[in-house]
């Protein structure tokens, strides 16, 4: 949905994604983001979700959404790394003993 269409609901379901995100955020200063989170939302809460500066604020919740995503188990699970065996070429005059 785009920001301007945002329904309190919609942000009920942005602000639990947010938080459960968190939880497995791999940072020392989890517990701190956490609360973080919970303030903004708890002190814009009487805001219209229509509102410019409403739907700047959402915006930001979106981008840290993705931040906090980068490091979801779920993503990750599809995430691999292939290397070569060998990345150095042999010499050519190389012999296999």
């Amino acid at each position: 949905k785009m920001a301007s269409q945002v329904t309190k609901k919609d942000l009920l379901f942005l602000y639990r994604r947010l938080l459960r995100s968190c939880e497995t955020y791999p940072s020392k200063n989890r517990a701190r983001i956490y609360q973080s989170i919970r303030e903004d939302f708890r002190e814009n809460k009487n805001l219209d979700p229509s509102a410019e500066e409403t739907r700047k604020q959402i915006h930001v919740a979106f981008k840290g959404l993705e931040q906090l995503h980068q490091f979801d188990g779920r993503k990750m699970a599809n995430f691999t790394v292939q290397l070569e065996q060998n990345p150095f070429r042999k010499p050519d005059n190389y012999e296999d003993k």
